[in-house]
């Protein structure tokens, strides 16, 4: 694969001004950029469009927030810093005594040189983030008083994601997604926003297998719309990626997906023994990303993450201090590197599917009772199987999401012997391979 840190670390350094939030024209802006990597398509959803049980929310967009002291010196700009705002602050104009605008201002005491990331997306609000650093030395006296302003705006307008289909050969489809709403924070998701557009343009050059379906959303409220918009072709897909907080320092990791013993997570811990290197396992845990929405009981997708520096678990998470001199393009090209090896093991699997779900084939019918010619006696680690066994355990396992090598280990068999009783049955047209 070709090297394409330096040019990861250019679209670093682009993207990372951008104000982005849950909408609005940082995030077409952001879309708009993937696009000279990839040819992304934007869709749009629309303000008060219904998701399940949510709703497409006002569009909101900013172009001014300060604060200033008493003698009129701006001590807070938005300017200098996206992450001075709280995310959906609704404007505002008005003289405060620092009794009052405490209430307002965000900071972190155990990180007083970091400006903290905070939202109010969906209740009514107004705040400023500041470094606890700069709280000390401005705000001192309950009785100062304040300008504060925020120039920002709530319209009717819509919810933009970026898509892109790559087609494989086959029309099964794996998920990969990554979220565009974090501003100014290159942890937390930009790496992940680059990774996942560089991984779609490997993925359209190597002409896959399998199709992959790459999406860039809002978090939540944009893979729910997704999911809502797309919900037929969302329940088909067994498993995928959530590609996020990849681009730290720190050593890699990865979240194994809702079912520990899925196939997927094998294939990243694969990955990393054939690149060499270690990593850190996290349980599936309901505090995470996108992953709630696309392995909910709608939905069940197995979705996995790799990380160089885990959301949560980096001590920059969520503040100014999450930024280049923390993630680099070659951190980043480290991630893709993963991602892709994992991805080459995935294409080399076999998935079968039966013709019949609903109860068991009528294998006479199809001549293919009680055998191919005479019962045969496979053995494996002192276990025995008949031809016949393994015709009732390729039709008990064959949904289309287990791939071959998986039904192998699970039912202790020679993985070579059970792909000629698999290749029989789609001659039969028992089993039709994906």
């Amino acid at each position: 694969m070709k090297d394409y840190s330096i040019e990861m670390q250019e679209y670093l350094e682009r993207l990372l001004p951008i104000c982005r939030s849950i909408t609005g024209d940082g995030n077409r802006e952001t879309l708009e950029i993937l696009r000279e990597i990839i040819p992304l398509k934007v869709k749009e959803y629309p303000t008060s469009k219904k998701v399940y049980d949510w709703e497409i929310p006002q569009e909101w967009n900013i172009k001014e927030a300060w604060v200033k002291d008493s003698q009129g010196n701006k001590i807070i700009d938005f300017k200098n810093s996206n992450l001075h705002i709280v995310g959906y602050s609704v404007p505002i104009s008005k003289n405060l005594k620092f009794k009052e605008l405490k209430k307002h201002l965000h900071y972190k005491e155990c990180l007083p040189d970091a400006i903290p990331y905070r939202t109010s997306y969906y209740q009514k609000d107004w705040g400023f983030c500041l470094s606890y650093n700069d709280f000390q030395k401005y705000f001192n006296d309950e009785y100062d008083e304040y300008e504060v302003y925020i120039n920002s705006s709530f319209k009717d307008g819509s919810l933009s994601i970026g898509e892109l289909l790559v087609p494989g050969f086959s029309k099964k489809e794996f998920l990969i997604s990554s979220y565009i709403c974090h501003p100014s924070m290159a942890n937390d998701s930009l790496s992940g926003v680059i990774v996942a557009a560089f991984l779609a343009r490997e993925l359209l050059k190597m002409k896959p297998y399998y199709s992959y379906r790459i999406v860039w959303v809002p978090e939540t409220i944009g893979a729910i719309a997704y999911a809502f918009h797309n919900e037929q072709k969302m329940k088909s897909i067994d498993a995928g990626f959530v590609i996020t907080t990849c681009g730290g320092d720190d050593i890699f990791s990865y979240k194994q997906s809702r079912d520990q013993n899925h196939y997927i997570n094998q294939f990243v811990e694969n990955a990393f023994k054939n690149s060499g290197l270690g990593f850190k396992t996290y349980p599936f845990d309901i505090r995470g990303s996108d992953e709630r929405q696309y392995s909910s009981l709608g939905f069940k997708i197995n979705m996995t993450s790799i990380f160089r520096g885990k959301y949560y678990e980096y001590d920059y998470y969520h503040t100014s201090l999450d930024n280049l001199k923390y993630v680099t393009g070659k951190n980043l090209q480290s991630s893709l590197s993963l991602y892709l090896e994992t991805i080459i093991i995935l294409e080399k699997q076999i998935f079968y599917s039966s013709h019949e779900f609903h109860c068991e084939t009528m294998l006479s019918k199809h001549g293919a009772y009680p055998v191919f010619g005479g019962e045969q006696v496979f053995s494996d680690s002192g276990r025995s199987y008949s031809e016949t066994d393994l015709i009732l355990w390729l039709l008990f396992y064959c949904d289309g999401n287990l791939p071959l090598s998986k039904i192998a280990k699970d039912i202790n068999v020679d993985f070579d012997k059970l792909l000629q009783v698999a290749e029989k049955l789609v001659n039969k047209s028992i089993l039709n391979r994906l």
